[in-house]
């Protein structure tokens, strides 16, 4: 009887993949106003060009900010640490959809930063709110903290049982708007919300065999924010009620290669009217 074997996954080795994983990695630090160091731009180079492994630049970046006993933790810092985690997650072929793996990204992500402002992997344990620039400094209001674990159980498990192969494009714009609109603004973490769900649903997409734009994340990170935010806003003294319409245009140039434009001026609102 003949054994059957498995392939070890390689290191990724295109440079045009290994350039736009880091462009996505680096964009998506733009949800947070944060950009990544000098140092981490040449390292990577570095990396597409074949010099270093990936493991050499994560294990640099890392003696990078750990050999001073005076560092002090910036914001260089999360950009440069966050993006390394980003790159690895891309290049991960694996992937289940539950909400476990969903915390799991959360810890990879974060895992090298400061505990006490991420904790990383773990839900927040407390109701907060959010000044939003588009919203003139309102907030979104996000789940409460003791239905976090409940209500993300309850919408991967809904989640589940879509076939969308069923669907016209339309109805699977729709659906996965409304699934990603719904796991944001659960907000289980304490930070790093955003950036997290953005990784979950690029590889949620790509293991249903979608081909997506993934361009878009590097260059549209904070679009993909602010549309999320307004997709959950509500303020009916001043006639603003939340919309899709900014995610629909999002995940249409994502998935269907549509060229709406994607203007974050538009997405601001007017609440002293």
């Amino acid at each position: 009887m003949d054994e059957i074997t498995y392939d070890k996954v390689l290191e990724e080795s295109n440079p045009k993949i290994k350039q736009l994983y880091w462009n996505i990695a680096f964009g998506l630090q733009d949800v947070d106003g944060l950009k990544p160091s000098k140092y981490m731009k040449e390292l990577s180079e570095e990396h597409i060009q074949g010099k270093k492994t990936y493991q050499e630049v994560q294990n640099e970046i890392t003696s990078y900010y750990s050999k001073n006993n005076n560092h002090v933790y910036d914001d260089e810092e999360e950009a440069d640490e966050v993006a390394t985690a980003i790159y690895e997650i891309l290049c991960d072929k694996s992937f289940r959809f539950d909400f476990i793996t969903f915390k799991n990204y959360h810890k990879r992500l974060f895992i090298n930063l400061d505990k006490k402002i991420y904790n990383p992997g773990e839900f927040r344990i407390y109701n907060f709110i959010k000044d939003e620039q588009i919203l003139k400094g309102d907030t979104v209001q996000y789940q409460s903290y003791d239905l976090i674990e409940e209500s993300l159980k309850y919408d991967f498990n809904e989640e589940k049982e879509i076939d969308y192969s069923k669907f016209n494009e339309e109805e699977l714009i729709n659906r996965i708007v409304e699934f990603t609109s719904r796991i944001w603004q659960i907000h289980p973490f304490q930070e790093g919300n955003t950036r997290t769900t953005a990784i979950f649903i690029q590889k949620y997409l790509i293991s249903m065999g979608f081909n997506i734009n993934n361009e878009l994340f590097k260059e549209n990170a904070l679009y993909f924010r602010n549309a999320l935010v307004r997709a959950n806003y509500t303020n009916y003294s001043k006639g603003i009620r939340e919309t899709n319409k900014y995610l629909i245009m999002f995940f249409e140039n994502l998935l269907l290669n549509k060229n709406n434009k994607l203007n974050n001026d538009e997405l601001k609102i007017e609440l002293d009217k």
